[in-house]
């Protein structure tokens, strides 16, 4: 994990806290070696706690918003029934780490999606 993250981790979990985070994760480029500090936004996969429904609007935005100042760049929040691409949830499962609670976050189910390591051939 990039060491602009680690160094505000306390930060990260009073916005969590602020916006009825369930657990929150980082991902992408930003745990790993290819973060560029000049132009890498950050990427987060969410999951709130649960919101009456017209809360959920005011939770995602407010924590977007914060994480963006907080970080100074922009945010990518993912919201796990958001995902439907296999592909994207593959490379997203390949590089999560939690920084924000203890529960598991579900991920949509992809019954009828071609697994993404495998190959078809049209014949």
């Amino acid at each position: 994990m990039v060491h602009l993250v680690e160094e505000k981790r306390d930060d990260v979990a009073r916005l969590c806290r602020r916006f009825a985070v369930r657990r929150l994760e980082l991902f992408g480029s930003a745990t790993g070696e290819g973060f560029d500090s000049e132009t890498s936004d950050l990427d987060f996969l969410v999951e709130f706690q649960p919101l009456k429904p017209g809360e959920y609007a005011d939770a995602y935005f407010g924590l977007l918003e914060g994480l963006q100042q907080l970080f100074g760049r922009p945010v990518d929040l993912v919201m796990p029934r958001a995902v439907k691409n296999p592909y994207f949830l593959e490379a997203m499962n390949q590089s999560r780490t939690l920084l924000y609670g203890r529960e598991g976050i579900e991920v949509p189910d992809l019954v009828g999606w071609p697994r993404p390591t495998s190959r078809r051939r049209d014949r």
